[in-house]
């Protein structure tokens, strides 16, 4: 199973770690502005050869049986140049902020790529009032 291969830690000690901010409640039919951040506390080196590929954002409803995926970001630049690696002019910043209307309570599930370390993962509850 692939959940055997997604890493978990405290992203105060781990680099690579998806970190979900967003308040706790939510009322229903607002809109909820989710940060994710890989490195938050120790920065992760995006490098040409040591990157973050992607995050994903899923969503599971109390008493749902499947997830609904909220967002999925892909970054593309990580300072290739035509000079060779780490000489490019653009470098992405692993985080991403979206917003979502939750109809029901419960759980967000970041999940984030590392090209050398592999899946990580994270997840917070929500309360919609």
């Amino acid at each position: 199973m692939l959940s055997e291969f997604v890493k978990s830690a405290d992203w105060k000690s781990e680099k690579h770690v998806p970190v979900i901010e967003c308040e706790d409640t939510v009322e229903s039919g607002s809109c909820l502005p989710i940060k994710i951040t890989i490195g938050k506390e120790i920065p992760h080196p995006n490098t040409t050869n040591h990157h973050i590929a992607w995050i994903a954002l899923h969503y599971v409803p109390e008493g749902a049986q499947t997830s609904v995926e909220i967002s999925r970001t892909e970054f593309s630049s990580h300072a290739a140049g035509a000079d060779g690696p780490d000489s490019g002019p653009a470098l992405t910043c692993s985080y991403v902020t979206v917003c979502a209307k939750l109809a029901k309570s419960g759980t967000l599930y970041a999940t984030a790529y590392c090209n050398i370390h592999g899946l990580w993962a994270s997840e917070k509850i929500v309360t919609v009032a």
